[in-house]
């Protein structure tokens, strides 16, 4: 399996191949579940195609709390088969799917009570441990440990003395959610998969009472395509009811969208070397170590409004202010947030009236012939479910198929950057001699790009200024946003900062003070015209404003309307 590049041309492609072949099974949604369903059909030997409105990753799958894990908290709901399927799922991922975008993370979960607490949370993370055994994987994290009240602010030293008497010292998995799914989606190219971005579902095609297709437009061009396909996978989170609609079918269940919102601080704010999991009155709150930042989130509230924009309000921020400061020697102020995001989990609707109790599993429809609905699950479980709905989807097809499909195999198929990562992780310090770069910068490679991170130094052995550093992001080179568009997929400013890189949430400026040097690398292989380059920057400051505008805002309703106050880029609108 060669790597295949997400270019403007093999987008082209892509959709060329998609009007005119009739494929096996279509995919709705560029998310982690699609294209994880994706994935699984091509590696069965299916031809498949997949769209997406927007980027990938461009809704719930870039704003997650970047967690691979199990849930411990689930272990007292009593879902054991949930977390020991995340579980080994987790195992899976950081052993040998995507060891370079899936690392162990390190946590704290602070006692307050003496005895009887260290016993029920202690049974509870040993139990934790041992399922990932169970699970029949490798644990792919260190055990847990015990610690006392010193022991846990030696790791912590920003935690108060009188928060803890003592503390549970363990491990889960780190993803960066975005560039996961945006490899889960050019992996499946790699293996055939006609992948196109910013092509949006308008109507599903129908002959008498079967879904045989969808019509969909590239808002690029404007271009409308009918794509044919034995059958149709809907995976498109919270928008599952909205696109069932084409189907003129309810269906089987609805999904409910529930709003978590996070908010990033410098490294230097809080003192320590863990993360930290909390328990509050509402929900659970997690500190996560996050490169030069922490990660602090996240709240759980139902969400009626704009899907495309779910916004933090004013009022989400003060309570995770609130809640983590409980816990500070120096307290985090408004002034220290550098980025606020925010994000609707896809929930199974009807069973709890508070979203934080709804379920995390997940469920299959195949009430309409020829569609299968993915919804529900979390992003640990992607892989699962999308072997579910791949499954129901080969089962529907049935005696359209003049063949015998296999199993699922995407338990034994690394993502583009797996193979060899170990043994490129080694050779870290030849590579930062080879092309003179600090060690530094090849780790920070190698743990977004795996082994493709070889193709990022290729560009900058032909284009030495490509080597420097975006300006007000030291973090990022000039070539990651070149490679961004020539071999991940990327169409405008907003698909670099905010999901190939991650400058909109990790720089005060949220991005603005780079918009203009970005575009200009953008523009150069998308061919814009002046103009293009300047309404791509021009939109991007107002995304920019629309949202610290929404952040000022006292409710969700505010906060909404201040958000939609940006238009897309190019214009959008879910049914």
């Amino acid at each position: 399996m060669r790597p295949v590049a997400l270019s403007p041309q093999h987008r082209q492609e892509a959709l060329d191949a998609l009007a005119s072949e009739h494929l096996d099974i279509l995919v709705i949604g560029g998310g982690v579940v699609g294209g994880g369903a994706a994935l699984d059909a091509a590696t069965r030997g299916l031809s498949v195609g997949l769209v997406e409105a927007r980027d990938f990753a461009s809704g719930t799958s870039s704003r997650s709390s970047k967690l691979v894990h199990g849930g411990l908290r689930y272990l007292e709901m009593l879902d054991f088969r949930l977390v020991a399927e995340a579980l080994g799922e987790r195992s899976l991922l950081i052993d040998k799917l995507a060891p370079h975008l899936v690392k162990p993370v390190p946590f704290l979960y602070p006692l307050t009570h003496r005895v009887w607490e260290r016993f029920y949370a202690g049974s509870g993370v040993a139990l934790y441990d041992s399922m990932a055994l169970l699970s029949g994987r490798s644990r792919g994290v260190p055990r847990h440990r015990h610690l006392t009240r010193t022991g846990a602010r030696r790791v912590m030293p920003g935690l108060r003395k009188d928060a803890l008497v003592g503390a549970l010292h363990y491990y889960d998995g780190q993803v960066d959610d975005a560039r996961h799914t945006m490899f889960l989606s050019r992996t499946a190219a790699a293996y055939g998969a006609h992948v196109a971005s910013r092509t949006r579902v308008i109507d599903l095609v129908r002959e008498a009472d079967r879904v045989v297709g969808a019509r969909v437009k590239d808002l690029e061009t404007g271009r409308e395509i009918e794509i044919r396909a034995r059958q149709v996978v809907n995976a498109t989170g919270v928008w599952t009811d909205e696109t069932q609609s084409f189907a003129a079918e309810r269906g089987q269940f609805n999904v409910r969208a529930s709003k978590g919102i996070h908010l990033v601080v410098p490294r230097d704010r809080i003192r320590g070397e863990s993360g930290l999991i909390l328990r509050t009155e509402k929900s659970v709150l997690f500190v996560i170590p996050w490169g030069r930042h922490w990660i602090i989130g996240t709240t759980d509230t139902d969400w009626s409004l704009s899907k495309d924009h779910p916004a933090a309000s004013a009022k989400d921020i003060a309570y995770l202010l609130d809640e983590v400061n409980k816990v500070l020697v120096e307290p985090l102020v408004p002034e220290d947030v550098e980025g606020v995001y925010a994000g609707l989990r896809p929930l199974l609707a009807g069973e709890d009236e508070a979203t934080s109790k709804l379920s995390r599993e997940h469920a299959v429809s195949t009430s309409v012939k020829g569609l299968v609905v993915i919804a529900g699950g979390k992003y640990t479980t992607y892989r699962v479910m999308a072997k579910d709905a791949i499954d129901a989807a080969v089962q529907q097809m049935g005696s359209l198929l003049d063949r015998r499909v296999p199993e699922c195999v995407t338990d034994d198929i690394p993502l583009l950057g797996a193979d060899g990562y170990s043994a490129l992780w080694n050779q870290r310090q030849v590579l930062a001699a080879q092309h003179g770069l600090g060690v530094g910068r090849i780790e920070h490679l190698l743990n977004r790009f795996g082994t493709l991170a070889t193709e990022v130094l290729d560009l900058i052995a032909d284009r030495p200024d490509l080597a420097e550093p975006l300006t007000g992001a030291d973090d990022y080179l000039r070539a990651e946003v070149v490679y961004g568009v020539t071999h991940e997929g990327a169409r405008h400013l907003d698909d670099i900062l905010a999901r190939r890189t991650r400058i909109s949430i990790e720089t005060f400026h949220r991005g603005t003070e780079c918009a203009a040097e970005a575009a200009e690398l953008m523009a150069e292989v998308l061919d814009w015209s002046d103009a293009q380059r300047e309404r791509e920057v021009d939109h991007y400051l107002k995304r920019v404003d629309a949202e610290r505008e929404s952040q000022t805002m006292p409710d969700d309703e505010t906060a909404d309307a201040a958000r939609m106050g940006a238009p897309d880029v190019v214009p959008v609108a879910h049914p």
